[in-house]
C-alpha cells in the first residue's frame, strides 16, 4: 500500500493530507493548539482515528501515540552523531534513516521492513511517501512519520 503524506500549503498549524495511489483522500491530519505538537488523526468519515502528541520537558524529542484514544506507543529520538535513530515502544518497530534525514525505513523486532518512507525534494511543501506492506500498518506508520516530521521541525 503506498500513501502520499502531503503538507498544507497555507494553515496556521501542521495540517496535512494523506491519500492513496489513486489520489483519494485517506486520511486528513489537523494540528491543535497544545503544549508542544498534537496531531489529530482523521478518517474521510471525519471520525478521529489517531493521535500523535509531543511530551513536553523531555531531554530528547518524545511523541506519544494513540489510536481510537488508546495508547499504542511511544517513539522517541536517541542520541547519534550521524544517521537519526528513534527508539519506538510500539509493536516492536524500529526506525532507521540516512544521513539527511530525508528517507526512514521502519523495521519489525526481526529486522524486516515493515514500510519505506521517501522524501519527494523540490516541493513547496513536506511531502512523503510512506510504502507500508501490509496495510493494516499504515496507520501506525503514518503516525511515526508525522512524529518524526514534527521532531524535525521543533529542530529547525
Amino acid at each position: 500500500m503506498r500513501l502520499l503524506f502531503k503538507q498544507r500549503l497555507f494553515s496556521w498549524f501542521d495540517s496535512y493530507d494523506i491519500y492513496d495511489e489513486a489520489g483519494d483522500t485517506v486520511y486528513v491530519v489537523k494540528g491543535q493548539l497544545s503544549w508542544g505538537h498534537c496531531l489529530k488523526i482523521f478518517d474521510v468519515q471525519g471520525r478521529e482515528v489517531g493521535t500523535v502528541k509531543e511530551r513536553v520537558l523531555t531531554w530528547l524529542p518524545k511523541f506519544e501515540m494513540f489510536l481510537g484514544g488508546q495508547y499504542v506507543g511511544c517513539i522517541s529520538k536517541e542520541l547519534t552523531l550521524f544517521k537519526p535513530r528513534y527508539n519506538i515502544d510500539c509493536n516492536g518497530w524500529r526506525v532507521d534513516g540516512d544521513f539527511w534525514e530525508w528517507d526512514y525505513c521502519i523495521r519489525n523486532s526481526y529486522g524486516a521492513d515493515v514500510a519505506t518512507v521517501t522524501k519527494e525534494l523540490f516541493r513547496l511543501t513536506d511531502t512523503y511517501v510512506i510504502d507500508v506492506r501490509d496495510p493494516q500498518d499504515a496507520l501506525c506508520a503514518l503516525m511515526l512519520v508525522l512524529a518524526i516530521d514534527a521532531e524535525k521541525c521543533t529542530r529547525n
